[in-house]
């Protein structure tokens, strides 16, 4: 599974969603579904904004988390 650290990059920066979308120019309910890890899709542009902002890299927004549910398959 893929997890997103939106919420802590948010947290570390003290910033809102409400902050987020209007910084970045994404939609709200987008950036909502990322900091909740409900999102099943994310646009390359959007992923751009959101590394631009958190001046972060892709590996630092996003993690690759085996899961363990899929490895026994």
């Amino acid at each position: 599974m893929v997890r997103c650290h939106l919420s802590t990059l948010m947290g570390r920066d003290k910033l809102r969603i409400s902050d987020v979308s209007r910084l970045t120019g994404l939609n709200r309910s987008t950036v909502t579904s990322l900091y909740k890890e409900t999102a099943t899709r994310i646009d390359v542009t959007a992923i751009d904004a959101l590394c631009s902002l958190f001046r972060c890299s892709v590996g630092e927004l996003f993690e690759h988390v085996p899961d363990p549910d899929r490895s026994a398959r």
